[in-house]
């Protein structure tokens, strides 16, 4: 089975992360303080991946940030140690495994509209 897993993110005083699965209606939303919209971006990556990354679906992920998405598929540079560190993270999750990571825009991030960002 093929699952949709939307995740979003934001920085600042209040920021949070979390994900949408849009097959099942799961979701998950944690706050996290003080982290940036990037790092953000890749807690949810990150989370979604350890919830699902055992499971027999065909996975794919979208996020609304070009920026984690082309630096997870190695055609963006990771120039700051702590998202690069993230990366690695994710990386290690997803191992050989065929998870799609693809930019969606914001209007069409359901977990965005879900985390009400």
């Amino acid at each position: 089975m093929k699952i949709s897993i939307y995740v979003d993110g934001s920085g600042g005083s209040d920021s949070g992360y979390g994900y949408f699965v849009k097959e099942t209606g799961e979701s998950f939303y944690e706050k996290k303080i003080d982290l940036t919209n990037n790092q953000a971006e890749y807690f949810a990556i990150i989370s979604a991946l350890k919830k699902f990354i055992d499971s027999d679906y065909e996975i794919t992920i979208y996020s609304d940030s070009k920026n984690t998405v082309n630096q997870l598929n190695h055609k963006f540079a990771i120039n700051n140690d702590k998202l690069r560190e993230l990366a690695r993270e994710s990386w290690k999750i997803m191992g050989t495994s065929d998870i799609l990571i693809q930019w969606i825009p914001r209007k069409e991030n359901l977990a965005g509209k879900m985390l009400g960002s």
